[in-house]
């Protein structure tokens, strides 16, 4: 996956906005105003890519232990995201579309009914 498949694919999704609120590097994916997606363009650049993303605590312990390309989440909240390294070649494209799905959806789960309801 490339930095456009990346963007492009978190776009698509129901009522997306894209940022840029810390620095002029990293680039979030938002949902109602909450986080989802994040990356460094400048890790992107360097061959380094990963995403954070957002995932349930038990899953995300799961998926740590089976792959070597998903770590913690760096600089996040450690039980609830995870780094998602795309360019080592061990996870799939639909992987990454998946764990992308999976973090979209935690957040939406989060949302107040009146806003969840708002997206359909």
């Amino acid at each position: 996956m490339n930095i456009e498949d990346y963007r492009n694919y978190c776009l698509s999704k129901k009522a997306v906005t894209e940022h840029f609120p810390f620095d002029n590097d990293t680039l979030v994916f938002k949902i109602c105003n909450k986080m989802f997606a994040l990356a460094s363009l400048k890790q992107w650049e360097n061959g380094d890519a990963f995403i954070n993303l957002k995932c349930d605590p038990e899953y995300a312990q799961e998926l740590r232990a089976e792959y070597d390309s998903i770590k913690p989440g760096y600089h996040m909240h450690k039980q609830q995201w995870n780094s998602v390294y795309v360019q080592k070649g061990e996870l799939t494209q639909q992987l990454i579309k998946e764990l992308i799905d999976h973090s979209y959806e935690m957040v939406v789960k989060g949302l107040s009914k009146k806003l969840r309801e708002s997206l359909n």
